[in-house]
């Protein structure tokens, strides 16, 4: 190289750190629109609270909301870990045997026109309504709740995986053919690097349903979890421990989604989606 062309790449370099905004900075230009959107919607609850537009019993205050949970530490995080450990189990189980699922029917066109069918007609079963069934089985132990978060999470890891296994370009795969790797060495080298993104995008949406399907087990037979406390507190008329509890759940899921978008930024840094969100973090 140059000396011309090390000093243009050097003066690049600097441009670069000059218009990028660092620490807080970028965080702030990325995250903005959502906290500006939580304030508001937390100020809309005070002050309709505040002026009384609705009664305590059917939307708490903030205030409320916080002291239920403040009051309740240990008898809410108790049940957040009950919740916590059924929606995890599920989830891994659902990654686990939805990717298997998938490998198996994009390498066998018949298994595929036997599965499909049959997955997409347990997916269309309202699960609340087959939960009674895996109580009377299971037991009201983990196990039921775990098994309605497997079926929740299952169908989106499926889809998303085969349709990520499904984008290489079969001229890709020959050549691979061509050059001696074997279908083991082209699914490991090829096929499932094509097929993070995909199957990322489908593994954030099984993490949130995995929280909403130990939840629904909880409700159907529980004595423990926040699907339990919820049941409890809408039976006592406690809104302000019933949104306290839905609060939890909702950063459960939220931290779920978060911990995948993070491993999606190890795992597939040279997506598309991610130069383009660099792009426009410089651009601002």
């Amino acid at each position: 190289m140059s000396a011309t062309q090390q000093n243009a790449t050097m003066t690049l370099a600097l441009a670069q750190e000059r218009t990028e905004p660092n620490g807080f900075a970028r965080w702030w230009s990325r995250n903005w629109h959502p906290v500006v959107f939580v304030v508001a919607v937390l100020a809309l609850w005070w002050v309709a609270t505040a002026l009384k537009w609705v009664q305590p019993f059917i939307i708490p205050s903030p205030g409320d909301t916080w002291n239920a949970f403040a009051d309740n530490v240990p008898y809410l995080m108790q049940h957040t870990w009950v919740t916590t450990y059924e929606t995890v189990i599920g989830f891994v189980i659902a990654v686990v045997v939805g990717l298997f699922v998938a490998v198996v029917m994009v390498y066998s066109k018949g298994l595929e026109q036997t599965l499909y069918p049959v997955i997409l007609f347990a997916q269309v079963i309202p699960k609340i309504a087959i939960a009674p069934l895996f109580v009377v089985w299971l037991g009201f132990g983990a196990s039921p709740k775990i098994l309605v978060a497997v079926l929740m999470a299952f169908f989106p890891v499926v889809i998303s995986g085969l349709a990520g296994l499904r984008t290489v370009d079969p001229e890709i795969l020959q050549l691979t053919s061509t050059m001696g790797a074997g279908k083991f060495k082209t699914f490991l080298k090829v096929r499932l690097p094509a097929s993070l993104p995909e199957l990322l995008s489908g593994l954030k949406v099984a993490a949130t349903l995995a929280v909403t399907g130990a939840v629904v087990g909880e409700f159907v037979g529980a004595n423990e979890g926040l699907g339990y406390v919820i049941l409890q507190a809408n039976g006592n008329l406690d809104t302000a421990m019933l949104f306290a509890a839905l609060i939890i759940m909702s950063l459960m899921g939220v931290v779920l989604f978060a911990i995948i978008q993070i491993a999606e930024k190890f795992l597939i840094p040279w997506h598309s989606s991610k130069r383009d969100v660099a792009a426009a973090t410089v651009r601002l």
